[in-house]
């Protein structure tokens, strides 16, 4: 298949960045970021921290990590034979793809009737987590860092004491009067 690359951790690291990036894009980290491919502006899964979320055990899938950027590298070696691509062999075969072809691997590996599948999907899933609520965070420590997934949503900052309060009703007026035994906490009397 294909040569070890010299840092296990590094490679595994890398192409799990890599899959978070093709699955919600990012802006590159540094302009020598190779796992970021860095076609979207703002942060992607990975500043969001997919990693993060699939190393907790929490996902079922943190154990499973070093094998699935393994397999998912084995599968790009394949891949890249197909369309006669020359892999960078100083980085993972799957981080040295470039945007188009990490999307076609995706594709490829997430398509009905291939036998992976299910695997393949739930690490999308848990990206696109990442992204869309910190799942792995408080969501007020998250809003408080600046979380790229919920800044993108307009999640809005809580009050200073920590609660979300909406003083404005999402329809512009009250659903429905009060019940005048409402006491003045909002608990019903």
């Amino acid at each position: 298949m294909r040569p070890p690359f010299p840092d296990e951790e590094q490679a595994r690291t890398m192409t799990i960045e890599a899959w978070a990036d093709t699955i919600v894009p990012g802006e590159k980290r540094s302009p020598d970021d190779r796992a970021v491919a860095g076609v979207s502006t703002g942060g992607g899964a990975v500043a969001a921290g997919a990693l993060e979320l699939l190393e907790w055990d929490a996902t079922g899938l943190s154990e499973a990590l070093g094998s699935l950027a393994s397999a998912l590298n084995d599968h790009t070696v394949v891949y890249a034979g197909e369309h006669g691509l020359d892999l960078d062999e100083t980085v993972p075969p799957f981080v040295a793809l470039d945007f188009d072809h990490r999307t076609a691997m995706v594709r490829r590996l997430t398509t009905p009737g291939h036998p992976e599948k299910p695997l393949w999907v739930s690490l999308a899933l848990f990206c696109n987590m990442a992204f869309d609520s910190a799942a792995h965070m408080h969501t007020a420590d998250a809003i408080a860092q600046g979380h790229p997934g919920l800044i993108a949503m307009g999640i809005e900052r809580p009050d200073p004491d920590g609660f979300w309060r909406f003083p404005k009703y999402s329809y512009g007026r009250p659903l429905a009067r009060l019940h005048p035994d409402t006491t003045p906490s909002g608990s019903p009397a």
